[in-house]
């Protein structure tokens, strides 16, 4: 699918950050204990900086968490070095600088900046996986066989450096070019092996394009970009890594997961019939997570489709236990035991989950700040991760209403995604469907504008001023994807799934951030 720009003109996205009540500057003794930290820690003993570790992240990044070098071994198989920044080191427990980040939670993107969890003097600076400087960080080594089964985990402290800091799109295309720096050449063919595996398993990963808003001049650009191979299999090494550390965590009966329930069966049973109605292929044998993996995004039935799906991912969540195994440990759509380590300067659960991690490999007791720090983090997180996901909608959904505000009563052409529910319980969402679609492919974006993979959950219903409003006072109607612009909003009128329609924008308010269609 190729990328879709559409230049809109100069916005304000502080109103966003005044409505989420988010803080601006931090206090004054957390900034203190920061700069303090970034000169004053020592480094670790363990000297690593031998590693060719490179970064792969967007190209304006600097908060770089993780670094990596992938190898063969010698005996068959693979070697995965994961360098994760050591922000434990720099925070001092029960100081201001930690007491800060709880009120954070996450950091919190914007088309125009960020919410740090942390100081940019550490999260951009001394902490960072910055190329050519000496860093402290947590060194995950995963050991793979031939066939992608885990069969060694070790962590330690360790001082590395990066020789590069690599973007996704220059990336992909040394990839293509067979010219991938050496020591991330193995990631196509890694990434590729543990997707496989992960579809075996049942994991689900939406292959949805990512809806985003960039800086263009003096003004905006909304933009619809197929995700890059290279991503998705840069996903599958951060997703091997928290699976490592859940299987650290159940052995010793401590630590913090990431889950999600399975599928319910009725979902299962709904997305079968979207699948008959849309003229989806889904062999007897075949998992959901194979089904969904099969699926053009580009097509207007596999778009509807795949939003379908993005049904059977709700309910992530964060379950802390100590002493005793959580009766529910697995992640519906990873497929497996997942815990989030990966992100620590970016994400505050991420800290204190290594350092679970490290104590159990050492076979020592977690420190107790760490241990008491559990129970307390999943209400936490579920908090910041509402505040972060409002704020990526919100933005993308200002970014539309601007756009569209001067082109109310035009006609477009749009794919249906989804439909609504008959109220009364008669014919259902899959049952609307029964026309072909024909046209051009629509143009669907992510639901909440993060990495569509098994720990996006779909967004939640259109709003009306900031409030849901509720399905017994709207018509009948639906989501529908416009490619020029790249917008999905709610369109009104009876909607046959997965068809390409005739629609008029009715309105794109700004000031609500609300857009609506109706089916001519």
């Amino acid at each position: 699918m190729p990328i879709k720009r559409v230049w809109a003109p100069r916005i304000d996205f502080s109103v966003l950050r005044r409505e989420l009540e988010l803080p601006a500057e931090f206090p004054a003794d957390a900034m203190r204990e920061a700069q303090e930290a970034a000169t004053g820690v020592a480094p670790p003993g363990v000297d690593r900086t031998d590693i060719p570790f490179v970064t792969v992240d967007p190209a304006t990044s600097r908060d770089l968490d993780q670094a990596m070098e992938l190898t063969r071994r010698s005996g068959g198989g693979y070697r995965v070095r994961y360098a994760i920044a050591d922000v434990a080191s720099y925070v001092r427990p029960g100081g201001a600088l930690e007491a800060e980040t709880w009120v954070r939670g996450q950091t919190i993107y914007f088309p125009d900046g960020k919410v740090p969890l942390h100081p940019p003097v550490l999260s951009e600076g001394a902490v960072s996986l910055l190329p050519d400087a000496d860093r402290a960080a947590v060194l995950w080594t995963i050991d793979l066989d031939a066939d992608g089964e885990i069969t060694g985990i070790a962590l330690e402290r360790a001082r590395v450096r990066s020789r590069a800091k690599l973007d996704y799109a220059g990336l992909q295309a040394d990839v293509d070019a067979g010219t991938a720096p050496e020591p991330i050449a193995l990631l196509p063919e890694l990434g590729a092996l543990l997707a496989r595996r992960a579809a075996d398993r049942g994991a689900v990963n939406l292959p949805l394009p990512e809806q985003e808003v960039e800086q263009n001049g003096d003004g905006w650009q909304l933009v619809l970009r197929a995700p890059l191979a290279v991503e998705e299999h840069n996903a599958q090494i951060s997703l091997l890594t928290g699976m490592a550390a859940a299987t650290l965590m159940l052995r010793g009966k401590v630590g913090l997961l990431r889950t999600m329930p399975p599928a319910r069966p009725e979902a299962v049973t709904k997305l079968r019939a979207a699948a008959a109605s849309l003229d989806v292929p889904w062999p007897p044998d075949a998992s959901v997570g194979a089904v969904v993996a099969s699926v053009d995004p580009a097509s207007p039935r596999g778009a509807a489709f795949l939003n379908q799906a993005a049904e059977l991912l709700r309910g992530a969540g964060y379950t802390a236990f100590d002493q005793e195994t959580p009766a529910e440990t697995g992640h519906g759509g990873v497929g497996a035991p997942y815990a989030h380590v990966t992100a620590p300067l970016r994400r505050l659960a991420d800290r204190y989950a290594t350092e679970v991690c490290l104590a159990l490999h050492e076979e020592r007791e977690v420190p107790q700040w760490a241990r008491e720090a559990l129970p307390r983090l999943p209400k936490c997180m579920a908090t910041t991760d509402r505040v972060a996901s409002a704020a990526d909608r919100g933005a993308v959904s200002l970014a539309e209403a601007v756009l569209l505000a001067h082109r109310v009563g035009e006609t477009f052409e749009a794919g249906v995604l989804d439909v609504d529910e008959d109220r009364a319980g008669g014919k259902g969402a899959q049952d609307a469907a029964s026309t072909k679609p024909d046209g051009q492919p629509a143009a669907p974006t992510k639901p909440d504008g993060q990495p569509a993979g098994p720990e996006a959950e779909p967004a939640a219903a259109p709003k009306q001023n900031g409030r849901d409003k509720p399905n017994n006072r709207r018509p009948r109607g639906g989501k529908v994807a416009i490619d020029e612009p790249a917008v999905q909003a709610r369109c009104v009128g009876e909607l046959p799934l997965g068809d390409r329609i005739q629609v008029r924008l009715t309105q794109a308010d700004p000031t609500t951030r609300e857009v609506l269609f109706e089916r001519i």
